[in-house]
C-alpha cells in the first residue's frame, strides 16, 4: 500500500521532539513497529526482539496488543504495572476496557473494583455492579445504580447484566411498577424481545399481559382489541402500529380506525401513527403519500415530514403546493439556504418572479450549493471568503510536541484507525479552540485530512478551506481527468467526498482507496482500460491506479447516463437500479428538483455536496470556476466565475 502524502517540513522537525527520537529514527522504526503489533495481535510478541522500539511513541500499543492477545492469563502485578507506566494515556484506558471484563469472567472481583473508574459502557457498569454484589456490597447505593441501569435504556442490555436484575429482584428492587416502567420504555423502542425478558417475574396476570403487548409490537393482532382501555394500552397499541408503519403503511393505515375505536386512542396517539404512516409512504412516493401527508396534524409535523411535504409535491409537480409546503416550515428550517433557494424558483414558477429576487440575493451570498445556483442565477462571483488566521509559531510547536498527537499521527501513519482516533480525542480534549484548530493543521500535514472534517466547528472554521478541502496527486488528476475528458474540479471533489483524500480508505462495503472502488469494479475497469501492473484489490491503495480507474469509471457512468455529471454523481453513490428508478420517476425535471427529489438521504446530500465541492477544488486549482449549472448539465465550457468575499456575516 502506497502514501504518496509526505510529512511537511514543519511538522517532520518538531513530531517528535518530546519524544527524544528524531523524526527520521521514527520513519525507520515505522514499518518495524507496524510488524511488531501485527505479531503481537498474533501472539508472537518478543519483548527482545522489539527492544530497539521501546523508545518508540507507540511502544505501549504494542505492548498492549500483546496483553490484549492473552487478555484472560494476565496477570494481576502485569496489568497493574501497564497500568502505572501508562497512567493517564489513551493506551491505558483501552486496556483497563479489555481487562475488567477478563477480571469479571475470572471473578477476582476484589482487583476489579480496586480498579473501576467510571465508564458509560453498560457492560463494564454491570462489571463493577457484579463485583459489588459478589463482595457483599449490594447496599441501598447498588441498589440505586442497579435500578438507573434498569430504567437507562429500552433496548437491549449486554448479558454481563443478567445476574445484577436477578440479584436486584432477590433484593425486592424490581418490583412489578419497575418492570412496567421497562417495559413501556422497550415498547417506544419497538423492542419486542426486550419487552418479554422484562416481563419474567410479573404475576401470572400482568405476565401474560405483557406477552400479549410484546405480540402485538412485533406483529399487530386483533387481540388487541379486547384489551383493556388503559393508557399503557393505548401506548403500546400506537408503538406496535408505528412500527407496522415502516414495513407496511397500508396494513397500518386499514388497522388504526378500528383500535382507535376500540381503545380510545387519542387524537395524539393516533398522529403519531398517521405521522409514520405518511413517512413511510412518501420516502417512495407512493401513490397516496399527498393524502396521508394531509391526514397528519400540523402539530404532528416536525423538520424531517415538513422536508418530505415539499419534496412530494414537488415530485408531482405542484408547486403551489410545495411553496406552501415550505412556508409552512418553522422559520430556522425555512431560512437554510436549500429552501430559500426553492421557495425562490417556486415563487417564479407561480408567476410571482419580483418576490423571489431577493431570496436569490440572500442565497447567493452563502458558500453552499444553492448559494452557487443563487450565484449563477443572478450572473455573480460565488461567494467564498477563506479565513486564514496565521498562528503563533511556539504555540503551533507545542501542539506538534504533544505527545498524545505525537502518538495519535503514527497510529494514523501505520493505519490503526480506532488507537488513532482515541490520542486524537485525548490530546485534544486538552485544548483550547486555538490548539484545536493547530492540531488540525498537524495532521493535514500528516496526511490526516478528515480531523478537519470531524473537528472543526463554527461557522468561522469552516471558512478554513484548504484545511477542509485538501488537495493532493493533483497532477494525477488533472492528467486522469484530461484522460477521461472529465473536469478535474469535478474528480477531486469525489476523492473528498469519497475519502477525504485518504489512499488507505477502506468501507464497510470494501470499496477501497481514494475514489473508493469495489474491487470488482476495479479490475473489470482495468481490463477494459488495459491498466498494465494493476494487481487485484490492494493494487486499489495506489494512489496513481486507483485515480485511473475511478476516473475511467466516472467516464463510464458519464456515457452512461447521457453525459449528465448530476445523474452520474447519483449512480455512483447509489447504483443503477434506484437511478433508473429516479430518472424514469420524474424524467425531464429540472437538475435541481430532480436532485431534491432522490428519495435516498445519503444520495440526496452525496450529489449535492459533490457539486459544491467542484466549486471550491475549481477555486483551489484555477482561481475560477465553471458555472454550476453548466457544470450540472455536463456543458463543457471554461472557467469562467470568479469568487468574491460579500463580507455579510462570519461564515460567509
Amino acid at each position: 500500500m502506497k502514501r504518496n502524502i509526505c510529512l511537511l517540513p514543519f511538522a517532520a522537525s518538531l513530531l517528535l521532539a518530546c519524544t527524544g527520537t528524531g523524526a527520521q529514527t521514527l520513519d525507520a522504526q515505522r514499518a518495524a513497529m507496524r510488524v511488531a503489533i501485527d505479531n503481537a495481535e498474533r501472539g508472537q510478541f518478543d519483548a527482545a526482539a522489539t527492544a530497539g522500539l521501546r523508545n518508540h511513541p507507540l511502544y505501549g500499543w504494542l505492548e498492549y496488543s500483546a496483553l490484549r492477545r492473552g487478555i484472560d492469563t494476565v496477570d494481576t502485578p502485569q496489568a497493574l504495572d501497564f497500568l502505572k507506566r501508562y497512567q493517564g494515556q489513551a493506551v491505558a484506558d483501552a486496556f483497563r476496557a479489555a481487562w475488567l471484563p477478563a477480571l469479571a469472567r475470572r471473578q477476582d472481583w476484589p482487583t476489579l473494583l480496586a480498579n473501576w473508574r467510571p465508564s458509560n459502557d453498560p457492560g463494564l457498569q454491570c462489571a463493577e455492579l457484579n463485583a459489588r454484589l459478589a463482595t457483599g456490597k449490594a447496599d441501598a447505593g447498588w441498589i440505586r445504580d442497579a435500578q438507573a441501569l434498569w430504567r437507562s435504556s429500552g433496548k437491549s442490555l449486554p448479558d454481563a447484566c443478567d445476574p445484577v436484575f436477578a440479584g436486584l429482584a432477590e433484593r425486592g428492587g424490581l418490583t412489578p411498577a419497575l418492570r412496567w416502567e421497562r417495559i413501556d420504555a422497550a415498547a417506544d423502542a419497538q423492542q419486542p424481545g426486550v419487552m418479554r425478558a422484562a416481563a419474567r417475574g410479573l404475576p401470572a396476570a400482568e405476565l401474560a399481559q405483557a406477552n400479549d403487548y410484546a405480540a402485538f409490537v412485533d406483529k399487530p393482532d386483533a387481540r388487541a382489541l379486547n384489551w383493556p382501555k388503559t393508557e399503557r394500552s393505548r401506548r403500546i397499541a400506537t408503538d406496535g402500529l408505528a412500527r407496522l408503519a415502516r414495513t407496511d403503511p397500508d396494513a397500518a393505515e386499514r388497522q388504526l380506525p378500528q383500535y382507535a375505536q376500540a381503545l380510545a386512542l387519542d387524537a395524539g396517539q393516533q398522529a403519531q401513527v398517521r405521522y409514520q404512516i405518511a413517512l413511510w409512504t412518501v420516502a417512495s412516493y407512493l401513490p397516496d403519500s399527498a393524502r396521508r401527508l394531509a391526514a397528519v396534524p400540523e402539530s404532528a409535523y416536525d423538520e424531517r415530514l415538513h422536508e418530505w411535504r415539499a419534496r412530494e409535491a414537488m415530485a408531482r409537480g405542484d408547486w403551489p403546493s410545495a411553496l406552501a409546503a415550505i412556508r409552512a416550515m418553522p422559520a430556522g428550517q425555512r431560512g437554510d439556504s436549500r429552501w430559500r433557494w426553492f421557495e425562490a424558483r417556486l415563487l417564479e414558477k407561480t408567476g410571482r418572479a419580483a418576490e423571489a429576487a431577493p431570496l436569490y440575493r440572500a442565497v447567493a451570498t452563502e458558500p453552499t450549493f444553492h448559494g452557487f445556483l443563487a450565484a449563477d442565477k443572478l450572473r455573480q462571483p460565488y461567494a467564498l471568503c477563506p479565513w486564514n488566521p496565521g498562528s503563533d509559531p511556539q504555540t503551533r510547536a507545542a501542539v506538534a510536541r504533544d505527545p498524545a498527537l505525537v502518538r495519535a499521527l503514527e497510529l494514523f501513519r501505520i493505519d490503526r484507525a480506532t488507537w488513532a482516533a482515541r490520542e486524537w480525542a485525548d490530546a485534544l480534549s486538552r485544548f483550547d479552540d486555538t490548539r484545536r484548530r493547530l492540531a488540525v493543521e498537524v495532521a493535514g500535514e500528516a496526511g490526516w485530512f478528515d480531523r478537519a472534517v470531524f473537528a472543526l466547528k463554527g461557522p468561522q472554521e469552516m471558512r478554513l478551506y484548504a484545511l477542509r478541502f485538501p488537495l493532493y496527486h493533483d497532477d494525477t488528476i488533472r492528467r486522469e481527468a484530461a484522460r477521461n475528458a472529465l473536469d478535474p474540479a469535478w474528480v477531486a471533489a469525489e476523492i473528498r467526498a469519497e475519502s477525504t483524500f485518504n489512499p488507505n480508505a477502506r468501507s464497510p462495503a470494501n470499496a477501497l482507496g481514494l475514489m473508493q472502488v469495489l474491487p470488482a469494479t476495479g479490475a473489470s475497469v482495468a481490463r477494459r482500460i488495459g491498466l498494465s501492473g494493476y494487481g487485484g484489490a490492494a493494487s486499489l491503495y495506489d494512489p496513481d491506479t486507483n485515480i485511473a480507474i475511478g476516473t475511467a469509471y466516472l467516464r463510464q457512468l458519464l456515457d452512461t447516463y447521457g453525459g449528465l455529471p448530476y445523474v452520474t454523481i447519483a449512480a455512483y453513490n447509489a447504483g443503477p437500479t434506484p437511478t433508473a428508478r429516479w430518472q424514469s420517476q420524474r424524467p425531464g425535471f429540472a437538475p435541481d428538483f430532480w436532485i431534491e427529489t432522490i428519495s435516498y438521504k445519503e444520495t440526496r446530500e452525496y450529489v449535492a455536496r459533490v457539486l459544491a465541492f467542484s466549486v471550491i477544488y475549481d477555486w483551489r486549482l484555477n482561481g475560477k470556476a465553471v458555472p454550476l449549472g453548466d457544470r450540472i448539465a455536463g456543458r463543457n465550457v471554461p472557467a469562467s466565475r470568479g469568487f468574491a468575499c460579500p463580507a455579510v456575516k462570519d461564515g460567509a
